[in-house]
């Protein structure tokens, strides 16, 4: 198959790990997750729909999911300052300017910019501050499923 895009925003909050880890209880909790569902629809907020979690914990859901991944933030344990399998971690400075021409880019920018997925790599994420009016106002959380 191939690796499949996921993406969630989430308000910003200056500990980004502590937003990870609520996105990723939110998003087991209700159900958004390979292989309680196979393909999740994106985009995800808190009100999109979920069928609820299917297994009794994150850890279970990742192991059930085997090879494939969750196809989900669930897949990514933690942040870190450098790219690697299981984590997010921020893009540099030289690559938002690259891509946005800042390193304090809007939630439009980011929504817009094609070219962002193309950084991406199967099975790491990143995270990105959106900003409005000079000061962080979301985090996306992006990347590619295993499978």
């Amino acid at each position: 198959m191939g690796g499949h895009p996921w993406f969630y925003y989430v308000d910003y909050e200056p500990d980004i790990n502590a937003a990870l880890q609520k996105l990723r209880q939110r998003e087991f909790l209700a159900g958004r997750y390979n292989p309680a569902m196979d393909f999740p629809e994106f985009p995800v907020d808190e009100n999109s729909p979920g069928i609820g979690a299917q297994h009794g914990s994150i850890e279970e859901a990742i192991e059930d999911a085997d090879a494939d991944g969750t196809r989900s933030i669930l897949d990514m344990m933690e942040v870190s300052d450098t790219p690697d399998y299981n984590v997010v971690a921020p893009l540099s400075s030289e690559k938002l300017l690259e891509l946005f021409g800042t390193d304090k880019p809007t939630f439009e920018m980011i929504e817009e910019s094609e070219e962002l997925y193309d950084e991406l790599e199967r099975g790491k994420g990143v995270y990105i501050i959106a900003y409005k009016d000079g000061q962080p106002s979301k985090i996306l959380f992006a990347g590619y499923s295993f499978d």
